[in-house]
């Protein structure tokens, strides 16, 4: 388990909860599966707007109650005249959403649970949230409280004119409605703002549920007007998505004056295969062994107490861990990442069943398996179960050890999401135009030491030896003073001498004379520790500027984040003095603006992931905190209203690109340095 052992009873006095509730985020997630699987609220209330995909496309789900045979609204925009129900709460925690709506003496509360446990690969693969209601008389009366939940077709495909068809099936006495589009196109288009061209939602309803089920055309006004719902299918299929009936469920309550009532549908979306990579077409990791989907909602629907009590467990030790670890608003950030994080990745099986992740560049360029995607969401599963990091880097290593690879550096991904098939970005696999050298070779080094030390071994560092030692030779030479190219912030342009792609080589040097070591070269290891001790005493001087360190070595008057500086305390490498970050970490407090620091000098944007890295420098509580309280500040005032955004205007607040990206997993970096590489 990768959450430090701890006295769990003196961890929750912190009040686990107080740092998720009743505050504005810029979104909140709903279900939070994979890139395709993932619908957020983008709004203060669950009724402002309709529920939406990540990229802003709305898939909605509806939601109302009659209450005493009053109709009430409890999800979703509404056309008509049915009043919203008071929203009197949002929780929000690592696993779950939780709203709560207040009105006519009742109070229900709305959950979605996605039971993402990193270190419980069989049930973070489950592509099944829970949707569970709690409703309660809050006037000492009873109540007749009826339910209705109405998922839209557009949950299962990429546009609204796309045909649909949709069924009924029982499968273990559980009632399920499914719907997807009628052509089914597994893995035949590629791309960056899209949705799924093939699998099927299903709304699973439990075997002891007394719910009533269907898939009428009318079936929402037909519950307004009566509380029921039409009993006969709607069976004129295909049809466009935004002409198919909803799939709809009712749930019928009697509430005494003191006694609370609770039920739960599951929100599932299947595929049968799940990411090609090199021309191999691999399935879901849930279904590694041949699992049927009716098993495994079988097993979901059968398992739902026990992911909800290990659900709830963890959530109040890891939200207690990080308020420990770096306060109130690095917990809140966290907890909006940690969903987040995950969410943007496919999990699918190798042929042999092993796990491979391959992270998604959302609203990026679509990129699968990105190198310096993988770098910054590194904490996160360096952290919480280094198996998914090596999950995530052995494609790239299998791919960059392939002839066709012919560079004697990192690449920067494999494909354009799902579909693994070879570099696309810069010259792809022909050229050096646009590549990223220095920064995805270090990128590389970096995560595979830190891995090991996490793991306690160097077997993957073994395996891929001759490919490490290239890279290692290629930073050796081209390092120190990186020639005109770009960073992972290419976004800001190529930049030649720069200083914070200086540290990165630097460091991975040192990092692979740990790895060295580790795997027995001790020769090797001197070699190259007393190299990266050299690189880093000349880079102190190629980048001295009196009370600061440039931008780039050649260029007066400029700075930025130091940000790859964090992996000289992670590692332990002690490359660069104590002085170098804690001069840096004195200057940034000069720079911040309303919402952060800016990346450098040049512009007035910034990356929330390296914010935190560059934060997480500080040996001290208050700098630490001093660095990270703005982002409190933004996540409440942010006019961009999308699933965390990683870069945008330190002074408007506003979002310049991305959303939804796993690089948020970086946020965890401060409790990664606070635990350590390998801590129990």
């Amino acid at each position: 388990m990768a959450l430090k052992t701890l006295a769990l009873a003196a961890l929750l006095a912190i009040s686990p909860f107080a740092t998720a509730q009743n505050e504005r985020n810029p979104a909140t997630p709903l279900i939070a599966f994979d890139p395709y699987f993932s619908v957020w609220s983008m709004a203060d209330n669950l009724t402002d707007q309709n529920t939406k995909h990540w990229t802003g496309t709305e898939m909605p789900m509806r939601g109302f109650a009659r209450i005493d045979g009053t109709p009430y609204r409890w999800m979703g925009r509404s056309s008509g005249a049915t009043p919203a129900m008071k929203q009197t709460g949002l929780q929000v925690t690592p696993t779950q959403t939780e709203y709560t709506f207040e009105v006519a003496g009742v109070r229900l509360q709305a959950t979605f649970l996605s039971p993402s446990i990193p270190t419980d690969l069989d049930l973070l693969a489950q592509p099944v949230t829970y949707l569970t209601w709690k409703a309660a008389a809050t006037d000492g009366k009873p109540h007749s409280i009826e339910l209705y939940l109405g998922v839209d077709a557009r949950i299962a495909v990429d546009s609204v004119d796309q045909q649909v068809t949709w069924r009924r099936g029982r499968v273990g006495n559980m009632e399920i409605l499914s719907v997807g589009s009628s052509e089914q196109r597994a893995l035949v288009r590629a791309g960056d703002n899209l949705r799924a061209d093939w699998g099927y939602f299903h709304l699973v309803v439990p075997a002891d549920s007394q719910a009533m089920t269907s898939t009428a055309a009318d079936s929402q006004a037909e519950f307004l007007k009566t509380g029921g719902i039409p009993y006969d299918d709607d069976l004129d299929q295909p049809r466009q998505a935004n002409r198919a009936p909803l799939l709809a469920v009712t749930e019928k309550l009697q509430v005494s004056e003191s006694q609370a009532f609770e039920r739960h549908v599951g929100l599932a979306f299947t595929q049968p295969l799940a990411i090609e990579y090199l021309n191999r077409r691999l399935r879901p990791y849930w279904a590694r062994n041949g699992k049927t989907v009716q098993a495994m909602l079988i097993e979901a629907m059968q398992g739902y107490a026990s992911a909800v009590s290990k659900s709830d467990a963890y959530d109040k030790q890891l939200t207690a861990k990080l308020t420990k670890d770096g306060g109130v608003v690095y917990a809140r950030l966290a907890t909006l990442a940690f969903r987040q994080t995950l969410a943007a990745n496919g999990l699918a099986a190798d042929m042999d069943g092993s796990p491979l992740q391959f992270p998604k560049e959302n609203l990026s360029n679509g990129c699968i398996a990105t190198v310096d995607v993988l770098y910054p969401s590194s904490p996160f599963f360096l952290y919480f179960n280094p198996a998914l990091l090596e999950a995530q880097l052995k494609p790239v290593m299998e791919y960059a050890a392939l002839p066709r690879w012919k560079f004697p550096f990192a690449p920067h991904d494999l494909g354009t999401y799902p579909l693994a098939d070879g570099q696309v970005y810069g010259g792809g696999e022909k050229t050096e135009d646009d590549q990223m050298p220095v920064e995805e070779s270090g990128n590389m080094l970096l995560m595979i030491a830190a891995m090991g030390r996490a793991q306690g071994d160097w077997h993957f560092a073994k395996q891929y030896w001759p490919l490490l030692f290239k890279w290692a030779v290629y930073l050796k030479d081209k390092g120190l003073d990186p020639e005109n190219q770009l960073s992972t912030d290419d976004f800001a342009g190529h930049l030649a001498h720069n200083a914070n792609l200086s540290i990165k080589a630097i460091d991975a040097l040192g990092a692979f004379a740990e790895m060295a070591k580790g795997v027995g070269d001790d020769r090797l290891a001197r070699e190259y520790e007393a190299l990266s001790k050299d690189m880093a005493k000349k880079w102190i001087d190629l980048a001295k500027e009196g009370d600061h360190y440039k931008l780039a070595f050649d260029s007066t008057n400029t700075w930025s984040q130091k940000y790859n500086l964090v992996w000289d305390d992670l590692l332990a490498l002690k490359l660069f003095p104590a002085s170098v970050k804690n001069t840096e970490l004195a200057y940034y407090k000069t720079k911040l603006n309303q919402y952060g620091l800016p990346l450098d000098n040049r512009k007035d944007y910034t990356k929330l992931d390296w914010e935190l890295w560059t934060a997480t420098l500080a040996d001290d509580d208050a700098t630490f905190r001093t660095l990270v309280a703005p982002l409190g500040k933004w996540l409440d005032e942010t006019p961009t209203r999308v699933p965390l955004t990683d870069w945008y205007d330190t002074k408007t607040g506003r979002q310049e690109g991305f959303q939804a990206r796993s690089v948020v997993g970086g946020i965890f970096i401060r409790s990664l340095r606070q635990s350590g590489l390998g801590h129990e």
